[in-house]
């Protein structure tokens, strides 16, 4: 047999997300081993991105080596796990596969000629390691020609244990997957067991108080609890202006008054947060008793309609010149605040958001105020925490030791799948979330887009899923649910999907940052090199016919995801005509 035939405009548009992907994972596809002979016979083979290995005649496309990440190696036995093809010559190709140096296996491989087959090999003791692990695979045959057999394919490899699924990373190949048939949203939790986190529940982002009232039951449905205003839809100065101190307008107070009572009427509690410094001409002083008094008549109103749940973020003013960072000062208003809410509703619950709220509080001056702020702060404040970083990957680990220093009990804001209002959308499923964190962590509160909360509601109940059951959560099952519940009939399911898989979201492929545009990243990817009219053409085209199909599909709803889409359209179209002359 020649060598096999690969497709192209797949490979491309599949490559260009893979490629941008930096992943550290106990998966690992073929197309990603380095060596072997994919960069002289392609690496898209029958449906797989894979990697080929010749005889050893052929130098340096006999072996290929690749490289899987473990966060820990557990007691119980590990196997390398593994996809793989044989040629179509009458006996096995011989193969040897090694991990960190240590044999796996050696002698004709044991996979199907015909199709696609997944092998364990149990790794040796103290093959192994925490960090990076390295894996070798050769062909072990001494004569043959390169495009010829003997060769062998490898399309994954994995360790993990015995009954470890192999399948790729979703950070990696993003292919969002209807389901056959709903399942229950938020998955099931076992019987007799508790939801994962106790509070789970969403903010707006500058949202109105109509953002507000129409995502309410949208909560219920998901099982979340909780839900805060943002700190910015109580700015009463034009624009981003934060005029703490004049009272809020009687129009909006009408308004959340209205949010409240539907808030109550789903059995969901509302939380008042109010920010005295960010954005402020004059910020508040913590020490002063003055600003006190201008700040407590907000909270005062908010507690007088029936609100229990309090915050007062003083996040992010480190970047504020002129503002005096200090622990102590920080518990001493907080506490004051607290106390007087609790003069009259001794249930009444506070949250508060510290000016360093990310990272494991280990940083000399993190630590220092965050140790500061535990003698201090009263023990019933809850604390924001944004995870291991203001964005990302959100492991236990760091939730314990911050939470180690800050000594107060932690709810999770997940800046997930929040946008900052940039143009653009993160519509992926939450991801890289620890499933033990709830064992740290006792709230969860996801972080929205600004304007596209119909179309957020995806995103926003994968987060749901995660935050009852987190042992039992599956990103892929979960976003294909999300949508599911969300239509109902097979055309809009499948135009959502497809609007989905263009944003994917900034924890898949965006790096975290909430101001990656995956639609303009991958026009760029593919626009780029020599000879790429076609494929850049072809995937405008795909665009305008997903935009088409959401607006006759949904003339009166996503709005402001059809809005984004179409934006992104126009600046492509522009950069189309600019690259290559005319469209």
């Amino acid at each position: 047999m020649s060598r096999p035939t690969c497709a192209v405009i797949g490979a491309l548009l599949t490559a260009a997300f893979v490629a941008h992907t930096a992943h550290g994972q106990r998966y690992v596809a073929g197309a990603d081993f380095s060596g072997g002979a994919k960069d002289v016979f392609g690496s898209v083979h029958f449906g797989e991105l894979v990697n080929i290995v010749y005889a050893q005649s052929t130098g340096p496309l006999a072996a290929m080596h690749g490289e899987v990440t473990l966060d820990r190696v557990p007691a119980d036995p590990l196997y390398l796990h593994m996809k793989g093809r044989d040629d179509d010559a009458p006996d096995a190709c011989r193969i040897a596969i090694s991990v960190n140096g240590k044999s796996v296996f050696e002698g004709p491989n044991p996979f199907p000629a015909d199709q696609w087959g997944v092998q364990r090999f149990a790794l040796p003791d103290g093959a192994a390691k925490p960090g990076a692990n390295e894996i070798v695979i050769a062909n072990i045959e001494p004569e043959g020609q390169a495009g010829m057999p003997p060769w062998f394919m490898a399309a994954a490899c994995g360790i993990g244990p015995e009954d470890y699924e192999l399948r790729d990373d979703i950070g990696r190949n993003f292919i969002v997957r209807l389901p056959d048939a709903l399942r229950p949203l938020p998955e099931p939790l076992p019987d007799g067991a508790e939801p994962g986190f106790r509070i789970r529940g969403t903010k707006g982002w500058y949202w109105t108080p109509e953002q507000y009232l129409a995502e309410i039951p949208i909560l219920a449905q998901a099982k979340m609890n909780f839900l805060m205003n943002c700190y910015t839809s109580m700015f009463t100065g034009p624009g981003f202006e934060n005029r703490w101190r004049e009272p809020i307008p009687d129009e909006r107070k009408a308004a959340y008054e209205r949010v409240v009572r539907r808030c109550e009427e789903y059995g969901i509690d509302f939380c008042f947060a109010l920010h005295p410094q960010l954005g402020a001409a004059d910020p508040l002083d913590p020490t002063s008793d003055e600003d006190f008094e201008d700040l407590w008549p907000h909270f005062d109103w908010a507690q007088s309609i029936g609100v229990r749940w309090f915050s007062l973020p003083l996040d992010d003013v480190h970047i504020m010149e002129g503002v005096r960072i200090s622990g102590p000062e920080h518990a001493h208003l907080i506490n004051k605040l607290f106390a007087r809410l609790r003069e009259r509703d001794p249930e009444a619950q506070f949250i508060f958001c510290p000016t360093w709220y990310w990272g494991d509080g280990s940083g000399e001056t993190e630590r220092a105020y965050l140790e500061a702020l535990a003698e201090e702060l009263h023990p019933d404040v809850y604390l924001f925490w944004t995870g291991d970083g203001v964005t990302g990957a959100i492991t236990r680990k760091a939730a314990e030791t911050y939470r180690g220093f800050a000594r107060h009990r932690i709810i999770l804001w997940d800046n997930y799948p929040v946008n900052d209002g940039h143009p653009t959308m993160h519509l992926g499923p939450v991801t890289g979330r620890d499933p033990e964190l709830c064992e740290v962590v006792d709230g969860y509160m996801s972080n929205p887009h600004r304007s596209q909360n119909e179309i957020n509601r995806i995103p926003l109940l994968t987060c749901a899923d995660y935050a009852w059951n987190p042992r039992a959560y599956d990103p892929e099952r979960s976003i294909g649910q999300a949508i599911a519940h969300l239509e109902t009939t097979p055309e809009a399911r499948a135009a959502l999907r497809d609007l989905v898989q263009a944003y994917p979201g900034m924890l898949l492929y965006g790096n975290g940052s909430p101001a990656f545009n995956a639609v303009r990243d991958q026009y760029l990817r593919l626009a780029t090199p020599r000879h790429a009219r076609f494929t850049a053409s072809a995937y405008l085209r795909s665009l305008e016919e997903l935009s088409d199909r959401l607006h006759a599909l949904f003339p009166d709803r996503y709005f402001a995801a059809r809005k984004t889409l179409d934006d992104d359209i126009a600046w492509i179209r522009a950069a189309f005509v600019e690259r290559f002359g005319d469209w």
